[in-house]
């Protein structure tokens, strides 16, 4: 399976094979966006329709194959214009190859990454226990996830504001820090004391949903009363705000795993690389649940998640779609494989 990833501003492919990484390819646009503290849209489907090509071809080279059985796009959601170079590069693929092609969501990719085997990765790709709870934390979302079998979800709770990859960018601006933030403050965190500098968790109890804006406010205002911060101080900043993330994020996916009755526990999303949310979600597996998390390659946006994703909804999918595959190569045009309703992307609600 080939997967194509363009929804924000990384265009990313790979190829996967059984849970197994074969080659990933991710061409990061930090560097065209940070000048602007901030991902351009109109920037970013410019950059994907130059680089689409080279890193699809690179990555078929990588896993040693000029073309693939099945051909995975983001569907959504994310930027309009570059998830449409994605899209029409995988239909075009598909085309010339008379293969099927299927839509992912996002989302589901990055809830499924954490059973990807990465490549030269040794053992076997992991099967995660149901009924599960996914937490999905990123630049864009933060989400926590119900899914009591494969391919079936139910949104518990959703930021009410800011997520919180978001907030850590907002902050790092006002820090000094640059943009992206979020890896700035979780390697400056590292060197920091978290006491020193403690933050409120933003429980919103009686509630699954979650809100960072507050600790954007609180940042200032300790910006304002202590004047601009020695190096010292940003860091024990840094460790403060990290520890108040995670701690957030983790105490509300512990009160809704034991709610809920669930089995195993999955992180996703690229705030899934914050080494301090990673130490804490880890913890769980001492609560009985099987806890997952992305090998650090696979927690940002990444082609692999997305063709790990389609290959999950073809075992899924109707006796007649996975047919499909059998008849390959085929003629005419490329099938668009169609699961049963309750699978498609309209099931993440």
């Amino acid at each position: 399976m080939l997967g194509i990833e363009t929804s924000c501003d990384e265009t990313a492919a790979a190829v996967v094979a059984g849970g197994r990484v074969l080659s990933s390819v991710v061409s990061s646009q930090i560097r065209l966006h940070r000048r602007y503290r901030g991902v351009v849209p109109e920037l970013a489907s410019r950059a994907h329709l130059q680089k689409i090509a080279s890193v699809v071809g690179r990555a078929l080279a990588d896993a040693g194959m000029d073309r693939a059985d099945a051909v995975a796009f983001t569907a959504g959601p994310g930027l309009v214009g570059s998830l449409l170079v994605g899209k029409v590069a995988a239909e075009t693929l598909a085309r010339l190859w008379r293969c099927p092609i299927i839509g992912v969501n996002h989302l589901e990719g990055h809830i499924v990454a954490a059973e990807l085997l990465p490549p030269g990765g040794e053992g076997a790709p992991g099967r995660m226990r149901y009924p599960l709870l996914a937490l999905i934390v990123s630049g864009g979302h933060t989400d926590l996830v119900l899914s009591v079998r494969p391919g079936r979800y139910r949104v518990l709770g959703r930021t009410r504001d800011d997520a919180a990859g978001e907030a850590f960018d907002k902050i790092a601006r006002m820090l000094g820090l640059g943009y992206p933030g979020g890896p700035v403050i979780d390697r400056l965190a590292a060197a920091g004391r978290a006491e020193a500098a403690p933050f409120p968790r933003p429980l919103l109890p009686g509630s699954w949903d979650f809100s960072f804006s507050g600790l954007k406010t609180a940042v200032h205002y300790r910006l304002r009363d202590e004047g601009t911060p020695d190096r010292r101080r940003v860091a024990d900043l840094c460790a403060g705000l990290s520890e108040a993330v995670a701690d957030t994020l983790v105490r509300k996916t512990a009160d809704a795993a034991k709610r809920f009755r669930v089995r195993g526990l999955i992180l996703g999303g690229g705030v899934a690389a914050n080494a301090v949310l990673r130490r804490k979600f880890l913890a769980l597996e001492h609560l009985g649940y099987q806890v997952a998390v992305p090998h650090l390659s696979l927690c940002t946006d990444n082609g692999a998640m997305i063709a790990h994703a389609a290959g999950r909804m073809l075992a899924l999918a109707r006796p007649s779609a996975r047919r499909a595959l059998a008849a390959l190569p085929g003629k005419g045009s490329p099938r668009r494989l169609r699961p049963d309703p309750a699978l498609a992307l309209r099931s993440w609600r």
